[in-house]
C-alpha cells in the first residue's frame, strides 16, 4: 500500500466509504440485537400472559359446565326425585341422576363429575377449605391431590395421574422414579332446593397430569400459524412443581410434521428457572434451556386454593430458528458490503486511472535509474501546464546535472583511490619492516642477556666447582683412609662414615649437575635416531622402585610409531626427572600417565610427543612460571636444577616442553621432539615453553 500510489489512493478514497458501511453493519447488529431481542421477550411475556388467563377461563368455563348441568331439566327432574321426603333415598332416582353426571362428564370433556353431600363434603379436608369460600356460590382452584386421594374421587384419576421421571440436563437428578400426584383444576357449586337450602355440591373438574388438550389449545391460540419463524416450535407447558406433567415440547429437536410428536413429559425444569420461580415466586422471561435446546422462554407460578405455589405455567418458542435468520441477514449484509466494495473501488480505479498511468511511468523510470540504467522520463503525453509534466521535466533535468556530477566524482574517486593504494603500500612495507626489526631487536637483546646471565653464572659455578671438589676429594679419601686404618674397629662409627661418604658423594652430583648447566656443551653426547617407546620402558624400568614406594598406579599409553633425533642418555635423565617430580607430588595414593603418540600438524607427522600426567598436588599460578629457574625448588631436599636442566637439554634439540597444571588435580607435562634435531637453532631461555591451567 506505500510502495504503491495506485493502492494509496484507492484506499484513500475508499476509506470512508469502509468506514460508513462497516459502522452501518455494526449498528444494524447492535439494533437487531437489542431491539430483537427486546421484542422477543416481549412477545413470550404477552403469550405467558395469555397462557396464565387460558388456565384462569378454563377454571371459568368448568364452572359455566357446572351452572349448564345444575339448571338442565334432566338434572333438576332427578335432583327432585332425590329430595323427597322419603326418608330412605330412591335408588332409581339416584341411579338417573349418575347416568345423566356420567353422560355429561364424557360430553363436556371432564375427567370427574359428581354429587356429593354436604355432609360427606365436610368430611373431605380438600373441600373443607372451599366450603367456607363457597358462601352458596361456586368456586374453582387448582388442587394437588395425592394418589390415594385421587383414588377416592374416581379410580380412573389415580392412574391418570401416574408420570415417570427422566433425568433431565441442567437439572438434578430426581430423587424418585415417577410422580403419582395430580393438579386438578376443581369447581364446587352448590345445588340449592325450592326453598334456596344448600344439601347437595356438583364437584367436577380435570386433572391436568398428561392432559394435552389443554396445553395444545394455548399453543394453538398463542403460536398460530405465520407468528414464528419456519422450524420455530411454539410450546407450552403445565408443571407440577419441577416436573413437566403437561406439555407439547418434543422429545426431538425437529420432529417431522407427519410423524406423531412424543412430548417430553416427566422431564424436569432446569434448576436455574426452579430457584427463581418456583422458590422464589418471581416471574422468568428470559432465554432457558428447555430439555434439549434454548428457548425464549416465559416462566410464571401456579398456586393452589390455598396460595401455595405448586408449580409453574410456561410458554416459549425455539431459539435456534432466530439466530439462524439473525446470522442469514448478517451474511447478507456482509455479501452487500463486499459487492459495494468492489463496485466502489472498480470506478475508483477507472476513474483514477488516467492520473494514476504517468504516475506509475514515472515511478518505472526512477527505479530504471536506481538500478543503473541511463533514462529519461520524456514526454508523458500530458498538457505543459500540468503538474506532473512539469516535475517530469525538473525530473530529468537533475538526472542529467546528477550525472555530470557522477562523472565528476568517479574521476576524481579514482585518483584519490590510486593515491591512497600507493601510500598503503608503502606504509605496509614500512611497517613490516619495523616489525621485524623490532622482532630481531627484542630476540637480541634477550639472548644478550641470557647469555650474560649464563656466562657470569658458568664462571662463577665452575669457580664454585673448583675449590669444592679438592676438599670433597680430600674428605672422601681421608675417609677411606679411616675407614681402612680403623679395621674391625670401624664398625662401630660405620654408619657415621658411611653418611659422611654419602653427603660427600651428593656433594659430587651437585657439583656435576652445575658444571653440565654452566657448560652444556662438554656433556654433550651423540644425537641419532630413536624409537622413543623403547626409551620410555627403560624409562619406567628405573624409576620403579621410587613409584612403589610412592604406592603410584602407573597407566601406560604408548602408541608413538615415529623416529626422532635425540641423544639418548640426556632423554632419559629428563624423563626420569619428571616421572620422580611427578612421583613425589603424589601425596596420597594415586595415578600417573605416561602417553607417547605421533605429532601431526596439517595431516603430516613431524615428530612424537611425550605426555607425563600425575595426579598430583599441582603447581600454584605463581610458582608455574618459575619452575625451569635454576636452584628453583619446593621440595625440602630438592637441588631446583632438574626442571632447568631438562629444559636446556629439550631446548638444545630443537624440541618443545610445556607444562599444565591446575592445584589439587594435577599436572601435566609434555615433551615434542622432531624427527630431525636442530642442535644449532638459537633460542632464548624460555622460548618453547608454554605454560597454563589445567583444563
Amino acid at each position: 500500500m506505500q510502495s504503491k500510489i495506485r493502492y494509496r489512493i484507492l484506499f484513500l478514497t475508499l476509506l470512508p466509504i469502509i468506514l460508513t458501511l462497516v459502522s452501518l453493519v455494526f449498528i444494524t447488529i447492535y439494533w437487531n440485537v437489542i431491539y430483537t431481542g427486546k421484542q422477543l421477550f416481549m412477545k413470550v411475556k404477552a403469550d405467558l400472559v395469555v397462557a396464565d388467563n387460558t388456565l384462569s377461563q378454563v377454571q371459568q368455563h368448568q364452572q359455566e359446565q357446572l351452572s349448564t348441568i345444575s339448571g338442565s331439566w334432566n338434572f333438576q327432574h332427578a335432583f327432585q326425585l332425590l329430595n323427597q321426603n322419603d326418608p330412605k333415598p330412591n335408588s332409581a332416582a339416584i341411579n338417573a341422576l349418575n347416568m345423566f353426571l356420567a353422560q355429561k362428564q364424557k360430553a363436556l370433556g371432564l375427567d370427574f363429575l359428581r354429587l356429593i353431600s354436604v355432609a360427606d363434603a365436610a368430611a373431605d379436608p380438600d373441600l373443607r377449605l372451599m366450603l367456607h369460600q363457597t358462601q352458596q356460590q361456586a368456586i374453582s382452584g387448582l388442587m394437588v391431590l395425592p394418589k390415594k386421594q385421587l383414588a377416592r374421587i374416581s379410580s380412573s384419576l389415580a392412574d391418570k395421574a401416574y408420570v415417570e421421571l427422566v433425568p433431565t440436563r441442567h437439572a438434578t437428578t430426581p430423587e424418585q422414579k415417577s410422580e403419582t400426584r395430580g393438579l386438578l383444576s376443581r369447581t364446587l357449586m352448590p345445588v340449592t332446593d325450592f326453598s334456596g337450602n344448600v344439601f347437595w355440591y356438583l364437584d367436577g373438574g380435570i386433572i391436568f397430569n398428561g392432559n394435552t388438550a389443554i396445553v395444545d389449545h394455548i399453543r394453538d391460540l398463542v403460536y398460530g400459524k405465520g407468528t414464528l419463524p419456519e422450524r420455530s416450535i411454539g410450546t407450552v407447558t403445565l408443571f407440577l412443581d419441577n416436573i413437566r406433567i403437561s406439555t407439547n415440547v418434543p422429545l426431538e429437536q425437529f420432529p417431522s410434521k407427519q410423524e406423531k410428536i412424543n412430548r417430553a413429559i416427566g422431564t424436569l425444569v432446569s434448576d436455574e428457572v426452579g430457584q427463581q420461580v418456583l422458590i422464589e415466586g418471581e416471574t422468568w422471561i428470559n432465554r432457558a434451556f428447555v430439555f434439549n435446546d434454548w428457548y425464549i422462554s416465559g416462566y410464571s407460578p401456579l398456586y393452589d386454593i390455598r396460595g401455595k405455589r405448586v408449580g409453574m405455567v410456561y410458554a416459549g418458542f425455539s431459539e435456534a430458528p432466530f439466530l439462524h435468520n439473525y446470522l442469514l441477514n448478517i451474511i447478507e449484509l456482509g455479501t452487500i458490503l463486499v459487492i459495494v466494495l468492489f463496485l466502489s473501488g472498480f470506478l475508483v480505479y477507472r476513474g483514477a486511472n488516467s492520473l494514476l498511468q504517468p504516475i506509475e511511468y514515472i515511478h518505472q523510470v526512477v527505479t530504471a535509474v536506481q538500478a543503473g540504467r541511463n533514462i529519461r522520463i520524456g514526454n508523458l503525453g500530458l498538457n505543459k501546464e500540468n503538474e506532473l509534466a512539469n516535475l517530469a521535466e525538473q525530473f530529468d533535468r537533475m538526472l542529467d546535472q546528477l550525472q555530470r556530477r557522477n562523472a565528476q566524482i568517479q574521476a576524481a574517486a579514482e585518483q584519490l583511490e590510486i593515491k591512497v593504494e600507493q601510500r598503503t603500500r608503502s606504509l605496509q612495507d614500512k611497517t613490516e619492516e619495523l616489525e621485524r626489526n623490532v622482532a630481531l631487536l627484542h630476540a637480541t637483546r634477550q639472548q644478550l642477556v641470557t647469555n650474560e646471565k649464563l656466562t657470569a653464572l658458568g664462571e662463577l659455578i665452575a669457580g664454585i666447582a673448583h675449590e669444592i671438589n679438592n676438599p670433597t676429594a680430600v674428605i672422601l679419601g681421608n675417609m677411606e683412609l679411616l675407614k681402612y686404618e680403623l679395621g674391625d674397629d670401624a664398625k662401630a662409627v660405620e654408619e657415621e662414615i658411611d653418611l659422611v661418604i654419602q653427603q660427600v658423594g651428593r656433594i659430587t652430583t651437585i657439583i656435576r649437575s652445575l658444571l653440565q648447566y654452566s657448560r652444556p656443551g662438554e656433556f654433550n653426547a651423540p644425537i641419532e635416531p630413536q624409537a622413543i617407546t623403547p626409551i620410555v620402558e627403560e624409562v619406567l624400568l628405573l624409576v620403579r622402585h621410587s613409584i612403589e614406594q610412592q604406592k603410584v598406579e602407573l597407566v601406560k599409553e604408548l602408541t608413538a610409531t615415529g623416529i626422532v633425533e635425540v641423544n639418548r642418555p640426556q632423554l632419559l635423565q629428563v624423563l626420569i626427572n619428571l616421572m620422580v617430580n611427578a612421583a613425589h607430588a603424589i601425596t596420597d595414593n594415586g595415578r600417573i600417565w605416561v602417553r607417547t603418540y605421533d605429532w601431526i600438524e596439517d595431516g603430516q607427522s613431524i615428530g612424537v610427543k611425550i605426555e607425563i600426567e600425575d595426579e598430583g598436588i599441582g603447581i600454584s599460578k605463581e610458582d608455574l612460571g618459575r619452575i625451569f629457574d635454576p636452584f628453583y625448588t619446593t621440595r625440602k631436599d630438592g637441588t631446583g636444577l632438574g626442571l632447568s636442566l631438562s629444559y636446556g637439554i629439550i631446548k638444545r634439540l630443537g624440541g618443545t616442553i610445556e607444562v599444565k597444571s591446575t592445584v589439587d588435580v594435577g599436572t601435566v607435562f609434555t615433551i615434542g621432539l622432531y624427527h630431525k634435531a636442530n642442535e644449532d637453532q638459537q633460542l632464548g631461555p624460555y622460548d618453547g615453553l608454554l605454560f597454563g591451567d589445567k583444563t
